[in-house]
C-alpha cells in the first residue's frame, strides 16, 4: 500500500497548529504497520534550509491563464519518511505560512495542488491513495476526479480528504481556482454559492472524507458546526470516517522529557512532586495544596480563552491558583493580563509560545482547562493525560472523545461541561476542586497517564480505510 500525504504543514519543519503534529507523526506510524507513506508539502518557511540533503527529482509546468507556471520538486527525508517539497513562484521559500490574505493563499494552494497531483505523472512511485487535508489540499481530489479517467497515470489513484478544521474553507479562492482553469462542481449535493470554495470541491469529489475524531465527525452534520456544509456532508455520510488523532509518545513522555525537573511515570509517581515544586518556584507562586489550574492554548474564541478570566473571578473565595501561557487575540491577552493584575497572588499569564515552558506546565499542574467551543480533536488534553494533569473540559469533538467525566464512568480521565458559558466552566471547576481532595483525583491521574494515546491504533483504522479505498478504485478501473 502506497500512500501520499499532501498538505500544508509538517512537523518539525512547518507547524502552525495540529495539522502539522498529524503529517509529522502519522505517516511513520503508518511506515510501521507495513504502508509506504510518504508526504508531499510545499517548499516554504524556510523549509529548504531545514530538509535533509534536498535533490531535485523533477520539474514541470502547471497551466495559468498568464502563462504556464514551473513547479520544482524537492526529494529528501523526515525521519524515514521520504519527503517531495514544491517549489514555485507562487510559493515563497520564506515568510509566514498563512498570510490571512485570499488572493496570496489561493494562489499558493491552487498551484500547490494541481502541482501535487502533476507530481504523480513524474515518480516512477506512484501511490494507491492521495492523502490530503484540509482546503489547501482540497482542490486535489477534484482534479483528480475530473483528470484520471483514461489516463493510465492517474487512473488507479483514490483519494481521500481529512477535514482538520472545517470553518477554514478557502472562500475567496475562486479568482485563482479560475486562473489555474478549474471549473466549480456542478454537483447538485452543493448549494450554488459554495461551488467555487476549495474545500467544498473536495468534500464533493474525494472518494472517501474523514475527520480527526469520531465526535467531530457526528457534529459537523449539523447546522451548529458544518459552516453550511451540512447538507454535503449528510449526503456523505456514508463516506465519512472520524479517526481520533494520536499523541508522538516518544517525543511526550514524562520518563524521558529532558526539560522537567525530575523523571516520573505512571508507576514511579515521585518525581511529579518535585516537577510541581520547581513549577511553582519558577512562577513565583507559593507552593500549597491549592490546585494550579493550566491553560496552555492559542488565545482565540474558538478555543474558548474569552471564557477563563470570568470564570475564575467567579470561583474567587476557594483556594486555587493559575498559569495561562499563549498567544492569540489581543483582547483575550489583555482581558488575562487584568485578571493577573487583579490577583498577582495566585494568577501568571505569560503571552507567547514556549513549548519547555509549556512541558514544565503539563508536568506541575493539577488540571488543565479546556473551554473550547469546538474542538475537532485536541492535542492538549492527549499531552495533559500522559503528564498527569487532569483535563477540565467542555464536551465537544474530540475532547468528548478523549476525555471521561468523573462522574459518568469508572475509568475516567477528567471533568466534563456542556455549556461555553463562563458559570458552566466554573462549575466544572469546582468539581475538580472537589475531587482534587479525595482519593479519586488520583485515580482519574492514573487512568489518564496509562492510556495509550499513541499514534498505533489510529494508524490501524487509517490501514484499513486505504485499502478499502484501493480496493473500490481497482473495481472502478475495471
Amino acid at each position: 500500500m502506497r500512500v501520499l500525504f499532501v498538505a500544508t504543514e509538517v512537523a518539525p519543519w512547518v507547524k502552525v497548529g495540529g495539522l502539522g503534529d498529524v503529517v509529522g507523526s502519522l505517516p511513520s506510524a503508518l511506515r510501521s504497520e507495513g504502508v509506504d507513506a510518504r508526504v508531499c508539502v510545499p517548499a516554504h518557511a524556510g523549509i529548504l534550509r531545514v530538509a535533509p540533503n534536498p535533490r531535485r527529482v523533477a520539474s514541470y509546468a502547471i497551466g495559468h491563464a498568464n502563462g504556464p507556471v514551473h513547479a520544482t520538486v524537492w526529494e529528501t527525508e523526515l525521519e524515514g519518511v521520504p519527503a517531495y517539497l514544491i517549489a514555485g513562484p507562487p510559493i515563497p521559500e520564506e515568510g509566514v505560512v498563512y498570510t490571512g490574505r485570499m488572493d496570496e493563499e489561493g494562489e499558493r494552494f491552487v498551484f500547490f495542488s494541481l502541482a501535487a497531483l502533476e507530481l504523480c505523472r513524474h515518480l516512477e512511485w506512484v501511490p494507491d491513495v492521495l492523502h490530503c487535508h484540509d482546503w489547501h489540499s482540497a482542490v486535489v481530489p477534484h482534479a483528480l476526479a475530473q483528470q484520471r479517467t483514461g489516463d493510465a497515470a492517474l487512473e488507479p489513484i483514490a483519494s481521500l480528504l481529512s477535514v482538520h478544521n472545517l470553518p477554514y474553507s478557502g472562500q475567496g479562492a475562486d479568482a485563482a481556482l479560475r486562473a489555474y482553469g478549474i471549473s466549480g462542481t456542478d454537483d447538485p449535493r452543493v448549494s450554488y454559492g459554495h461551488r467555487a470554495i476549495p474545500l467544498v470541491l473536495g468534500l464533493a469529489s474525494a472518494d472517501a472524507l474523514s475527520t480527526v475524531s469520531e465526535g467531530y465527525a457526528r457534529e459537523i452534520l449539523g447546522p451548529e458546526y458544518g459552516c453550511g456544509f451540512e447538507h454535503l456532508l449528510r449526503e456523505r455520510r456514508a463516506d465519512l470516517t472520524g479517526i481520533r488523532n494520536g499523541l508522538e509518545v516518544v517525543g511526550w513522555d514524562p520518563m524521558g522529557d529532558a526539560a522537567l525537573a525530575a523523571p516520573y511515570g505512571p508507576d514511579a509517581m515521585d518525581g511529579r512532586a518535585r516537577c510541581r515544586a520547581a513549577l511553582h518556584a519558577e512562577l513565583a507562586l507559593p507552593d500549597d495544596d491549592a490546585p494550579l489550574v493550566a491553560v496552555v492554548s492559542r488565545l482565540v474564541a474558538q478555543k474558548g480563552l474569552d471564557l477563563i478570566a470570568p470564570a475564575l473571578r467567579q470561583l474567587r473565595e476557594l483556594p486555587w491558583k493559575a498559569v495561562v501561557l499563549g498567544t492569540g487575540d489581543p483582547w483575550i491577552e489583555r482581558a488575562l493580563e487584568t485578571l493577573a493584575a487583579e490577583m498577582p497572588d495566585r494568577v501568571r499569564v505569560k503571552i507567547g509560545f514556549d513549548e519547555t515552558l509549556a512541558r514544565r506546565i503539563y508536568a506541575g499542574a493539577d488540571c488543565v482547562a479546556m473551554p473550547s467551543r469546538y474542538e475537532p480533536c485536541g492535542m492538549t488534553q492527549l499531552i495533559a493525560m500522559r503528564y498527569g494533569c487532569v483535563p477540565v473540559a467542555r464536551e465537544t469533538g474530540g475532547l468528548a472523545d478523549t476525555v471521561g467525566d468523573v462522574d459518568l464512568t469508572e475509568d475516567a480521565t477528567g471533568v466534563l461541561f456542556a455549556d461555553a458559558t463562563p458559570s458552566s466552566l466554573a462549575f466544572a471547576l469546582r468539581r475538580a476542586f472537589s475531587v482534587s481532595r479525595t482519593p479519586r483525583w488520583a485515580d482519574l491521574i492514573d487512568h489518564g497517564m496509562r492510556t495509550d494515546w499513541s499514534w498505533q491504533a489510529s494508524a490501524r483504522v487509517y490501514v484499513r480505510l486505504y485499502e478499502r479505498l484501493a480496493r473500490s478504485r481497482a473495481r472502478k478501473k475495471a
